[in-house]
């Protein structure tokens, strides 16, 4: 019986042909996603892992912080039912009537957190492991695999209690080791792959359904988590007898950071259990309600958003391209690695945070500029306060920036875009001034070609004319920094004019001409060097402010690193605190062989911790 593609037609409710809405809303707000049925997200067909489009399209379009909670279990263990609920709905996830499995593959469920105000409820219902109808169950120890990779909170759902038959058909966590690395590096050992595991593996929920026993142990009550710890410990005995007994129950007490039990009783009366959908609370066994509703509330109130190594925390985006490097891993016939999954990511991120930066920092040098600025320095100014700002927009979207290879990037193209600009404030005052000179000399041009000074004296009056319209020139407003440069370029383009005039003028002696001719060539030596001064000083503003620039990114990026390598030590304190609580553990329970393995374990994360606390952050840019 395969199942309905969306699950749409079940209710009413759900009954739209639209199966999810999205409302465009501002970068980095948060869209309004209502997702009115579940999605698949990898599709198992045939033996094939395959990522389903519609719903990486859902997930690219989540900027908020995303709590995730995936489910597996063995088939018709009633997974599915638990998903619905937290969900606040009755139905939703298939749920099926026979013995047959429904869900294939990961179906993923996005709802707005009941809890957290601009989170994001993520459900992902997988597969029933085991099911004799598929033939093969190659894929099934890769769909446990990808839930633990995907969620922040791993719910495990089996029926009855925790015996060995239970911890058999959990073989998959076994197969972990086999199946994911925490390093790309080919030089990491098996060691150090587990020792990282806790660091980024999920919560650990069971829940036990139908359960039917007494909570007690040596006929004193306990709680469920109690039941949980003393159904994970180990065997005493020797090594290669109790070996398959204990690997399961050493996996699950060493990979995963936080543990947690739930125990159910049977909802209904068995011939009911195929409506359990239609059923209202009050049909159902008042235990059981409290504790559907216990178990919401734990996963609701305690269940923590998914992060990546460094506290980073995931959203839609990041959710859809951690899926896609994890499956086309898997396709590829390579082993899911965690680091790889993360710089990938990386990748993606710090591309579009150099954009953003970019796209800042030009937005904000047009708003602030006005073309032509009077001095270089004051567009310098601008500049740097602009550049400040967009690289903090960096720092703050980027992460995991392996040799600043993505800063250097932006450091480079804010400087040609600084150089454009400077570039632009040269032009725009080219043409200003141009003009200024043009609409200021216009009335000379006419009188050297009416001939006004063209007679006795007529030098004299040209030359103080030019003095009268250069007074005029200066006071035209915002001419920008090629003022004196443009009027130099002109005067001395009358040169000629005014050397005939000069010569013409009979009222002048020639003592009088050569004396004129020799203070016409001094003020035009001044003239040059007062440009070369200028020139100089506006060279040695670009040094300064290419020093500026290279000081900030050294600043910011030096802060990121220090804060990220923090980040990365109290991760590692937390990974050392569980494992040596649980060698504590293990040494009170008398199981020293065990606790000098998981000791081998603590010696591979002291030398990271220290190695880490030794280390400073180390700019390259």
């Amino acid at each position: 019986m395969e199942r309905q593609k969306a699950g749409a037609e079940q209710t009413p409710e759900n009954a739209s042909p639209k199966k999810w809405e999205l409302k465009q809303t501002p970068l980095n707000m948060g869209s309004d996603v209502r997702m009115l049925a579940p999605e698949c997200l990898i599709e198992n067909n045939n033996g094939r892992l395959t990522v389903n489009q519609k719903s990486l399209k859902i997930l690219a379009s989540i900027t908020e912080p995303m709590v995730v909670v995936a489910i597996v279990g063995n088939y018709r263990t009633g997974k599915s039912y638990l998903m619905n609920k937290l969900a606040g709905k009755k139905s939703g996830f298939s749920l099926g009537s026979t013995v047959q499995s429904h869900t294939k593959g990961i179906w993923m469920w996005c709802v707005p957190h009941p809890k957290k105000p601009n989170h994001t409820l993520v459900l992902l219902d997988t597969e029933g492991l085991g099911d004799v109808e598929k033939g093969n169950n190659k894929n099934d120890t890769w769909i446990f695999a990808l839930a633990v990779l995907l969620s922040s909170t791993f719910v495990y759902n089996s029926m009855g209690t925790i015996n060995q038959q239970a911890m058999d058909q959990l073989h998959y966590v076994t197969e972990l080791t086999d199946r994911i690395k925490s390093k790309s590096s080919s030089k990491v050992n098996s060691v150090e792959n587990i020792s990282e595991f806790v660091s980024f593996f999920p919560d650990f929920v069971w829940t036990l359904r139908d359960f039917s026993l007494e909570l007690e142990i040596d006929g004193k009550p306990v709680t469920p988590d109690e039941y949980l710890e003393n159904a994970l410990k180990p065997k005493k005995g020797k090594p290669e007898e109790v070996k398959m007994f204990n690997l399961p129950r050493q996996c699950i007490r060493q990979f995963f950071p936080k543990k947690k039990c739930f125990i159910f009783d049977r909802p209904a009366h068995r011939k009911m259990l195929s409506q359990l959908e239609k059923l209202h609370d009050s049909e159902l066994d008042p235990d059981f309600v409290k504790q559907v509703e216990s178990f919401c509330l734990y996963i609701f109130q305690d269940a923590n958003v998914k992060t990546l190594q460094g506290g980073i925390q995931v959203n839609g985006p990041r959710l859809e391209n951690l899926v896609l490097t994890y499956v086309e891993a898997i396709t590829s016939g390579d082993m899911p690695c965690m680091e790889n999954a993360v710089l990938a990511l990386a990748q993606i991120e710090n591309s579009a945070a150099v954009q953003k930066a970019l796209t800042y920092y030009e937005k904000m040098m047009r708003q602030r500029v006005q073309f032509p600025t009077e001095t270089l320095r004051e567009l310098l100014d601008v500049h740097s306060t602009c550049e400040k700002e967009a690289i903090e927009i960096f720092i703050k979207d980027s992460f995991k920036d392996v040799d600043q290879k993505f800063q250097k990037e932006l450091a480079g193209q804010l400087e040609a875009k600084r150089d454009a600009f400077c570039n632009q404030n040269l032009n725009e005052s080219a043409q200003r001034c141009k003009a200024f000179v043009q609409e200021v000399f216009c009335p000379l041009e006419e009188a050297v070609k009416r001939g006004d000074f063209s007679k006795p004296g007529g030098y004299r009056l040209f030359v103080q004319k030019i003095k009268e319209l250069k007074q005029n020139y200066y006071q035209k407003p915002r001419k920008g920094i090629q003022a004196e440069e443009i009027l130099q370029e002109y005067l001395k383009s009358k040169e000629d004019v005014s050397e005939a005039i000069l010569q013409a003028d009979q009222s002048l002696s020639t003592k009088e001409k050569d004396i004129e001719v020799a203070r016409v060539k001094a003020e035009a030596a001044e003239a040059a060097a007062k440009q070369l001064e200028e020139m100089q000083k506006k060279n040695e503003e670009m040094m300064e402010q290419r020093e500026r620039s290279y000081q900030e990114h050294i600043k910011q990026v030096t802060e990121k690193m220090e804060a990220e390598r923090k980040l990365l030590l109290e991760e590692q304190k937390n990974a050392m605190a569980l494992k040596l609580k649980e060698q504590e553990n293990l040494l009170k329970e008398g199981y020293k062989n065990e606790s000098k393995e998981l000791q081998k374990q603590i010696d591979s994360l002291k030398t990271q911790l220290n190695n880490n606390s030794k280390g400073s952050a180390c700019v390259i840019i």
